[in-house]
C-alpha cells in the first residue's frame, strides 16, 4: 500500500449481514419515530389539546423524518451507510430523551423535530442496502428491510404498557436508550459498501456533487414520489391517527386501541418483504395497479359514515341502517394494510432499476415525499374531524389520493406502450 492510497476497512461486511443489521435498526428508528402515536394521546388530555393541535404534534417527527431523507440520501452515496446509519441513531437518540424534560406544547413541538430525524434512517438504509446486491434481488432485498416498519407496531404494543406503569416521560427515556444502544451495535457490527470501498482504495472514482441531483428533473421521479405518498405516507398516518380514530369513534381505551392499531402496522409492515419477491417475480407495475385497485374499495367501504337511510316502501317508509362496525373495521384495515405494504417495495424495486446510480437521491427524495404523507395527512384528518364532525373523512381524503394515483400511473403507462410501438423493429 502506498502512502497516498487510504487504509481500507477493518470491517467487511456479507449483504446479509448488511440487510440484517439495516433492518433491525430502521425497525428500532421506526419505533422512536411513531412513538407519538402512543404517548400523544396521553399528552392531549394533559394539554387540553384540540384535533388540529393533536394532529400537528402527531406528525411534527414525521416532518423532520421526511425533509432530512434526500439529504440523508445523498450524504449516504457519497459517505457510506454505516457513518450516516450511526450519526442518525445518535441524533435521534438525544433528542427523544430530551423530550421527557419538555412541559408545554411549544417545548413538545421543539422536541419532536429531533425525534423525527429517526426517520431519516430509511433513505440511509435503502442507499446502504441496495449497493450489497444486484438488480435481480433488490427487490427483494429491500422488500426485507423494509420489514422494518414494524417498529410502528412494536411501539403500539409496549408503549402503553410503559406508559401505564411510569408515565410518557418513561417511553421516550426508554426508546432513546434502545436507539443509543442500536448505534453501538451497528457501529461495531457493519462495515462499508463495496462503492465506498472501492473509492477509498482509488479503484472507482466519487461522482460529482451535482451529478447527485441530476435524475429529480425527471417526471418520472415525482411519479413515483405520489405513490410513495400514498403506500407510505397514508401507512404512516394510519400507523399514527388509529388508536385516536379507534377510541374516538369506538370507545376503546388505550391500550386496547394499541394492540388493534398493531394489528394494522404488522400487516403493513411484513409483508413488505414478500411485496419485494413479488415485485422481482411479477413486475412493480401489476403490484402497483393491485395495490391501488384493493385500496380504493377499502377507502370507500370505510369512507361510510354511519347512518339511518329511509325509503319508501310498498307499506310505507322503511329504515335502514348502515355501519362498519369494530370487528369490520379491523378486517378492512388488515386488508389495506397488506395490500400497502405490497405497494410500498413495489415503488421501490422501480428506483434501483431505473436510476442506479443515484438510489440515495432518488430513494431519498421519494422517501420524503412519502414521509412528508404521514406528516400532512394527521393534519388533514384532524382538520376534516373539525370541519365535518365525521370520523371517516380521513378514509374519503385517503379514497381521492388513490383515484389520482391510479388515474396517473395508467396514463404514464399506456403512453410509454404507445411510444414503444410507434418505434421501428
Amino acid at each position: 500500500m502506498t502512502a497516498s492510497q487510504p487504509a481500507a476497512p477493518t470491517q467487511d461486511t456479507t449483504p446479509g449481514r448488511a440487510l440484517t443489521m439495516s433492518t433491525v435498526a430502521f425497525t428500532v428508528c421506526f419505533a422512536v419515530w411513531t412513538i407519538f402515536s402512543i404517548i400523544g394521546v396521553r399528552i392531549k388530555d394533559d394539554l387540553g389539546l384540540s384535533e388540529t393541535q393533536f394532529g400537528l404534534l402527531v406528525g411534527t417527527p414525521i416532518l423532520t423524518g421526511s425533509l432530512v431523507r434526500l439529504a440523508l440520501g445523498i450524504w449516504t452515496d457519497r459517505n457510506g451507510g454505516r457513518l450516516v446509519y450511526t450519526a442518525t441513531m445518535l441524533a435521534s437518540a438525544l433528542a427523544t430523551f430530551l423530550l421527557s424534560f419538555a412541559h408545554t406544547y411549544v417545548m413538545m413541538l421543539v422536541a419532536a423535530l429531533g425525534v423525527g430525524i429517526a426517520g431519516g434512517s430509511f433513505a440511509v438504509g435503502v442507499a446502504y442496502v441496495s449497493r450489497f446486491y444486484g438488480a435481480e434481488k433488490q427487490g427483494t432485498a429491500l422488500g426485507i428491510f423494509g420489514v422494518g416498519n414494524v417498529g410502528a407496531a412494536v411501539t403500539k404494543f409496549l408503549a402503553p404498557l410503559v406508559l401505564v406503569a411510569w408515565g410518557w416521560e418513561a417511553v421516550a427515556q426508554v426508546w432513546a436508550a434502545a436507539l443509543v444502544v442500536m448505534a453501538v451495535v451497528f457501529w461495531f457490527t457493519t462495515g462499508d459498501d463495496p462503492v465506498i470501498r472501492a473509492q477509498r482504495s482509488g479503484r472507482m472514482r466519487r461522482r460529482s456533487f451535482a451529478s447527485e441531483f441530476e435524475p429529480l428533473k425527471n417526471l418520472q421521479v415525482w411519479r413515483f414520489a405520489l405513490y410513495y405518498f400514498f403506500v407510505f405516507g397514508a401507512f404512516v398516518a394510519l400507523a399514527l391517527w388509529l388508536p385516536r380514530y379507534l377510541i374516538g369513534a369506538y370507545g376503546f381505551d388505550i391500550a386496547t386501541a394499541g394492540m388493534i392499531g398493531a394489528a394494522y402496522s404488522i400487516p403493513a409492515s411484513v409483508f413488505r418483504a414478500y411485496g419485494g419477491a413479488l415485485s422481482d417475480k411479477a413486475g412493480a407495475r401489476t403490484v402497483m395497479y393491485c395495490t391501488f385497485a384493493v385500496s380504493a374499495v377499502c377507502t370507500a367501504i370505510l369512507s361510510i359514515p354511519a347512518a339511518d337511510y329511509v325509503v319508501q316502501g310498498i307499506d310505507g317508509p322503511k329504515t335502514f341502517h348502515f355501519e362498519v362496525g369494530p370487528w369490520a373495521f379491523v378486517v378492512l384495515i388488515f386488508v389495506l394494510g397488506f395490500f400497502m405494504s405490497l405497494g410500498k417495495a413495489a415503488v421501490y424495486k422501480h428506483i434501483p432499476v431505473y436510476y442506479p446510480e443515484n438510489v440515495g437521491a432518488v430513494g431519498g427524495l421519494v422517501g420524503m415525499i412519502g414521509g412528508l404523507g404521514g406528516f400532512i395527512l394527521p393534519l388533514l384528518f384532524g382538520y376534516l374531524n373539525d370541519v365535518t364532525g365525521l370520523w371517516t373523512s380521513c378514509f374519503m381524503a385517503l379514497f381521492v389520493i388513490i383515484a389520482v394515483s391510479l388515474a396517473w400511473m395508467h396514463l404514464a403507462i399506456r403512453r410509454m406502450e404507445r411510444r414503444a410501438e410507434m418505434q421501428p423493429a
